[in-house]
């Protein structure tokens, strides 16, 4: 019972009196205890006493707990965000492999003149396409997560309604969306990945500054035109470094938390009726080229930029140009009993890639917003 001493049994309690004991007076251990009990609790005379197992003696007016208790049926989890999924193309199967490669091409000719090209009639001489291959390397690794349930806690859950292998489960595929968002965004550090966020092999640059004092560059301190200015440079710079392909126009702009809800909550002006997020939407150049821009919204984007100021990524959301592989998604493996443990163990793994950027210059980075 909760009011013993840690150790204490009633059957002690009655030893410590010897044979100078009446059983339910006032003055035998078993009485005494209860009564310093229902002290300790605040109560007075004819309080009520809270017992938490069945061995309460039903002399005392003890009752359950339980009894009286409204169970709330909800399991309240960790409160979390995870957004990779909705920042990058995945791309699901291939199984247990180490490696992932990708083919790249190159073209060239002969001559460099506008002519090279042409020739005359019954020329012997002409230029012959030559082609260069590449191949680049992706990293995967394993994610593992063992359960394990005590066998004794297994039949407990019969009492209380609730299956502690879906509890358990539940925390397993929270814990793996973790690992992606980390993975997608920034990389493994001691596996020597990179993520969208901070991949070396990106150019990165500053926004431009405001006209307000002190010209400001983060957009707390913008209005809504020389945001606009911002997004649009972005957008034109990384499609120049594109070669301007068409395929090729930014569609993805990855924000921190703070400034993508500035976007949302920020009108346009005084009088203007839609966000700056809708302003922004209408209004860049991707728009005007047939394409439409998203913007994405991260937890790993606040200070990721240089001198720790908070980086957008302006990008290609295209398989053809980035991807992150589930090469085996998150699998139960199997479940077993352990006689030494008295418990049943059940493995979950997954095999995943790192993030596979395949056109660099197709994304890049900039800081200071």
């Amino acid at each position: 019972m909760s009011h013993k001493d840690v150790g204490t049994t009633v059957l002690n309690a009655l030893d410590t009196k010897g044979g100078n004991f009446s059983i339910g007076g006032r003055q035998d251990a078993v009485s005494q205890g209860l009564a310093n009990m229902v002290a300790r609790d605040g109560g007075a005379t004819g309080s009520t006493m809270r017992a938490s197992d069945a061995s309460a003696p039903s002399s005392t007016g003890a009752f359950l707990t339980s009894e009286l208790e409204k169970r709330d049926p909800l399991v309240r989890e960790p409160l979390t965000t995870f957004t990779w999924e909705d920042n990058i193309p995945v791309r699901t199967g291939g199984g247990w492999v180490e490696f992932l490669s990708n083919l790249n091409i190159n073209y060239g000719s002969a001559g460099s003149d506008d002519d090279a090209n042409v020739a005359a009639n019954g020329a012997d001489v002409m230029p012959v396409i030559q082609a260069n291959f590449g191949k680049d390397i992706y990293k995967t690794h394993i994610f593992i997560q063992p359960i394990s349930i005590n066998e004794f806690d297994m039949l407990r859950q019969n009492i209380t309604g609730r299956s502690l292998d879906k509890l358990l489960s539940d925390g397993v595929r929270l814990n793996y969306e973790k690992h992606m968002d980390k993975n997608v965004f920034l990389g493994l550090a001691k596996y020597g990945t990179y993520g969208l966020l901070n991949n070396p092999a990106v150019i990165h640059g500053l926004v431009a500054q405001g006209a307000a004092s002190g010209t400001p560059r983060d957009w707390a301190h913008k209005t809504a035109d020389e945001i606009l200015y911002d997004v649009n440079t972005a957008i034109q710079t990384v499609w120049d470094a594109g070669g301007n392909d068409m395929s090729a126009i930014p569609n993805h702009i990855l924000l921190p938390f703070a400034q993508f809800n500035l976007l949302i909550s920020t009108k346009i002006s005084a009088l203007g009726s839609i966000s700056v997020m809708t302003f922004l939407e209408e209004n860049n150049i991707a728009k005007h080229f047939g394409t439409e821009l998203k913007f994405g919204v991260s937890l790993y984007g606040k200070g990721a930029g240089a001198g720790v100021t908070d980086r957008m990524a302006v990008y290609r959301h295209d398989e053809r140009f980035m991807a992150v592989e589930e090469l085996q998604p998150l699998t139960r493996m199997r479940t077993m009993y352990t006689p030494r443990n008295q418990s049943y163990d059940t493995n979950y793994a997954a095999n995943i890639s790192e993030v596979e950027l395949f056109y660099t210059q197709t994304i890049q980075y900039f800081d200071g917003i």
